[in-house]
């Protein structure tokens, strides 16, 4: 008799863990699928955009320096900071290029991102930072100029791709010369990373694997030696 119960007891606990296990299943099931919704969504925002013509954007290309995310505080201490973009090295003066052909909506030469451009292509934003120059106005309207180096752009201007917006200098808060590139789909943060990835990508195929830099296209962080 007592073995009888023992068997029986046996089968219940079996068939509890059992069910514990096929509700945990079924409770990280939609996690998953949230996640992996996520990825297709980000990949199709990618791939929709034919970005074959688009312009990387700095000259005389060095290094990814910081990337997309929480990071240390860049100025010194322990403190965890959201990185809204991406850090691409090159030397002080080097000419910054408009990614993708849009509209100037900001001018600025305020705050951390020092002087700075926002441009406005479709459901996408892409904001130069740290430039050389500053923002005045005239007329009431306001626009960044770059003397030394030729560049005036006004808010409102339509800008194509490729073309000269600025030059890289040490304006706001930066440890040293470099482009803070940050992008926005439908005011969003995108990685600019995940970007260039698919740029590079779709450029390859549309030239036949030639003229790429090989360095710049990989976007690998290398972080400064200081």
């Amino acid at each position: 008799m007592n073995k009888r119960r023992l068997e029986v007891f046996i089968g219940k606990a079996t068939l509890l863990v059992l069910s514990i296990s096929i509700v945990g299943y079924i409770t990280l099931l939609p996690r998953f699928e949230i996640v992996r919704a996520r990825e297709i969504k980000s990949n199709t925002v990618a791939r929709g955009n034919a970005w074959s013509a688009a312009s990387f954007p700095v000259e005389n290309f060095q290094a990814y320096t910081s990337a997309f995310g929480y990071r240390r505080s860049a100025t010194g201490g322990d403190n965890w900071e959201f990185h809204n973009g991406l850090d691409i090295a090159t030397p002080q003066g080097s000419y910054i290029r408009n990614w993708w052909g849009g509209t100037v909506i900001k001018v600025s030469d305020r705050g951390a991102c020092g002087t700075h451009i926002v441009i406005k292509s479709g459901q996408w934003e892409h904001t130069y930072c740290h430039m050389e120059g500053n923002v005045e106005t005239s007329n009431s309207r306001r626009f960044m100029i770059d003397r030394a180096g030729g560049i005036q752009i006004w808010e409102g201007q339509t800008i194509p791709t490729g073309a000269r917006i600025g030059r890289v200098g040490m304006t706001g808060r930066t440890t040293g010369p470099h482009l803070h590139w940050v992008m926005k789909y439908a005011n969003n943060y995108v990685d600019p990373a995940m970007v260039l990835r698919e740029m590079f990508s779709q450029q390859q195929i549309a030239r036949g694997n030639s003229q790429l830099n090989t360095h710049q296209s990989q976007v690998i962080i290398q972080e400064p030696k200081n």
